[in-house]
């Protein structure tokens, strides 16, 4: 081994070291396709209740977590789930960085045996990076259901690595799957994977390669699999090399010289780097068609008429849209009409604290003005919107997760794809746009599933369209007083309901136009085609479902809130009390706006609660109350009829409910997700325009739904 290739060694070495938080553990990358239970193994081993994937939701990350097997302890970590190694987005970047320089001393492969032939082709690629790897056929339980098969022992044979057998919902092969990765991390000798057998001019050009940069790579990666990606020219992979390596990948001349040499001898032949590309991915899908010969079995020809019968409903042209807007009307309804008592019971418990609050203040003898601004301002801005979200992101999030397990969510962005296609979109927005509902900055964070830069770019800068958890007591409580009254029982929520999924379908609609404005002007370009799997139907974890959306998704929507609710809170206080010549800050600011906000149909208040409503939309309707109530804090509220009265009083008419409506549809992003947006573009530019396209396209909404009313009389 040369100096630099020791270097190399030694740097991986060090990064192998820092993932293990205890001398002597063992790292192992857990890879796997989605939807083959990866999760589940996972949380089977180490007794961690993680979840990560590449759905929206989901973190585009790794899950980490440690388990001990015999006095022997192993880091386990939960790479995103992947159909390739040839990274051509996110999550497939992240698991092919991570076994190139993630320091892991073995990987775990896993496969669903209803599709063994398909997962192989990863399993492959593995494979040429890390030859210490088991391969875990997962959900063996389903396939013997379906009269599935898999002969294990032969499986082993022929990849030429140890094969496992697992159904890790029920707990069925994990203690095996441990044995097997000590067996394999205790033999000094690495196991021979067969290689995959590539055409022979390709095999002949890549050994000739791999010779040439074997003492650059020193034993740190396959030379063979770095050949390969050097004659592809797979520009990703070649700059994540040079990154991981600390140096240009066939920087020097003989390498140079060498890959040159090749391309030519290749080009000679007939394969230029298109064409080697796709003899590649051949090798690969004919390798695994060979292995699964006669190792699969299927006794039922029949297994999947279930199946086929609900993707009949759920993703037909005729069925498939009528049953998404049923879905979500109903998810809406039990939304509405189960988070009123906890959101009210939370609301007393959270208003009755801060009495107990101030009178602790005051006998503690601070001074009266931080005493208001801590209560009535911070306290009470907190307490609002702990109290408004955490019941509904509680039950919607659950639901969301249930759809998700159970298979729906790739079906609706199947469903979706072609529209999305029509406005130059990626049907991957689909899934992105949906998480949005919850959190428009989970949304955009989403968007890291589409691999075109152009389409991902697209959606990130329209999910705001889609009204997020935020949004929604605002357009609920409009709705309640303005259109389908606010008496309780089943008709109130249930219309509630409908008029909020039409409101939903018009920001789709909106979705839909603006992506192919877009597309026209300054992300010019053809939608990309993409491969969409739908995973088989299966009955959800509900006890896992609870749990992942709880710790996943609603606490950590709900803390990222309460961060920016807590100062806004304090802004707030201080433009309601502190007064410029006898008027409060608060005041003057509406009264400036007041003259453009009834161009839109709004009134300056209204503008203005909005704009104070920059760090969580959840406040703006107490912004409204306190502003027409001079109040000088967050006022509860919770009557509708008293609110309507109180809204009526000033000024408020059926066109104002539907402006506000509009507004509130489409307007500038929270602050969170305006951060999310800079964070995930890297770019001021981008920025900005995911903050002007919502806002000029509601501000032009309004102008002309006022200007209309106003023309008929009912203004």
């Amino acid at each position: 081994m040369g100096l630099t290739g020791a270097s190399t060694a030694l740097a991986a070495l060090d990064g192998k070291e820092r993932m293990k938080p205890r001398p002597g553990d063992r790292c192992l990358a857990l890879v796997g396709n989605p939807n083959v239970g990866k999760s589940t193994v996972f949380n089977g081993l180490t007794g961690l209740r993680q979840h990560t994937g590449n759905w929206p939701g989901k973190t585009v990350g790794s899950a980490r977590g440690r388990y001990e097997h015999r006095g022997r302890g192993y880091v386990l970590v939960d790479l995103p789930g992947t159909y390739s190694l040839m990274a051509r987005s996110a999550e497939e970047e992240v698991t092919r960085d991570f076994l190139c320089f993630g320091g892991s001393d073995a990987a775990v492969v896993v496969c669903d045996a209803t599709a063994l032939e398909r997962n192989l082709n990863l399993v492959l690629q593995v494979l040429e990076l890390q030859p210490r790897t088991v391969v875990c056929v997962n959900l063996l339980d389903e396939a013997a259901k379906k009269g599935i098969e898999v002969d294990l022992p032969a499986l082993a044979e022929r990849l030429g690595v140890p094969v496992v057998g697992t159904a890790a919902g029920r707990g069925k092969g994990l203690p095996a799957l441990k044995d097997a990765v000590e067996k394999l991390l205790d033999d000094p000798i690495p196991p021979t994977p067969r290689p995959v057998p590539y055409l022979t001019p390709i095999r002949q050009a890549a050994d000739r390669l791999a010779a040439v940069l074997e003492p650059e790579l020193g034993g740190v990666l396959s030379g063979r699999w770095v050949a390969l990606r050097l004659l592809e020219g797979d520009r990703g992979t070649l700059e994540a090399l040079s990154a991981g390596l600390g140096r240009r990948v066939g920087e020097s001349e003989t390498v140079r010289e060498a890959v040159e040499r090749e391309r030519a001898w290749l080009a000679q032949r007939g394969m230029g780097a298109e064409v080697l590309q796709d003899r590649l991915v051949a090798g690969l899908v004919l390798a695994a068609e060979e292995i699964c010969h006669g190792v699969v079995t299927c006794r039922r020809a029949d297994y999947d008429r279930r199946d086929r019968k609900l993707d009949r409903l759920l993703t037909s042209r005729r069925t498939g849209i009528p049953v998404m807007l049923l879905l979500l009307a109903v998810v809406f309804w039990l939304t509405i009409s189960a988070a009123n008592l906890p959101s009210q019971l939370l609301s007393d418990a959270l208003f009755w604290l801060s009495d107990r609050l101030s009178e602790l203040l005051v006998r503690l003898e601070a001074p009266e003005w931080l005493r208001l601004a801590l209560v009535d301002g911070v306290y009470r801005t907190l307490a609002w919107v702990v109290s408004v979200m955490l019941p509904p992101m509680a039950i919607f999030f659950p639901i969301f997760t249930l759809l998700e397990d159970f298979g729906y969510l790739p079906r609706a962005a199947f469903v979706l794809d072609h529209a999305f296609q029509k406005a130059r979109a990626c049907g991957k927005q689909a899934l992105t746009m949906a998480m949005g509902f919850g959190c428009n900055a989970a949304g955009v964070t989403g968007c890291r599933i589409i691999d075109s830069p152009r389409e991902r770019l697209i959606a990130i800068l329209t999910n705001s369209f889609v009204p997020c958890n935020g949004r929604f007591p605002t357009l609920i409580a409009v709705i309640s007083m303005f259109f389908v009254g606010t008496a309780p029982g089943l008709g109130g929520t249930l219309g509630c309901a409908l008029l909020l999924t039409g409101v939903i379908v018009l920001g789709v609609l909106l979705t839909f136009g603006v992506s192919r404005l877009l597309s026209w002007t300054v992300l010019k370009g053809v939608p990309s085609s993409f491969a969409l799997e739908l995973p088989p139907y299966r009955r959800p974890q509900v006890g896992q479902v609870i749990l992942r959306s709880v710790l996943d998704r609603t606490l950590f929507v709900l803390g990222r809130a309460a961060a920016v609710a807590a100062p806004a809170g304090l802004v707030i206080w201080v433009c309601a009390n502190v007064e410029l010549g006898g008027v409060s800050i608060l005041a003057r600011c509406t009264d400036f706006l007041d003259p453009f906000a009834r161009l839109l149909g709004l009134d300056g208040v209204i503008l203005m609660a909005f704009i104070l409503g920059f760090p969580a939309n959840e406040i703006v309707i107490p912004i409204v109350i306190m502003a027409y109530l001079s109040t000088g804090s967050l006022t509860e509220l919770t009557d509708l009829d008293a609110l309507r009265a109180l809204l009526v009083d000033n000024g408020w008419t059926a066109t104002t409910a539907v402006c506000t409506m509009l507004f509130s549809l489409s307007h500038w992003p929270c602050s969170t997700t305006c951060m999310t947006i800079g964070k995930e573009t890297g770019s001021l530019r981008w920025t900005l325009l995911g903050i002007a396209l919502p806002t000029a396209i509601g501000m032009a909404a309004c102008f002309l739904t006022a200007s209309t009313a106003r023309l008929l009389g009912l203004g």
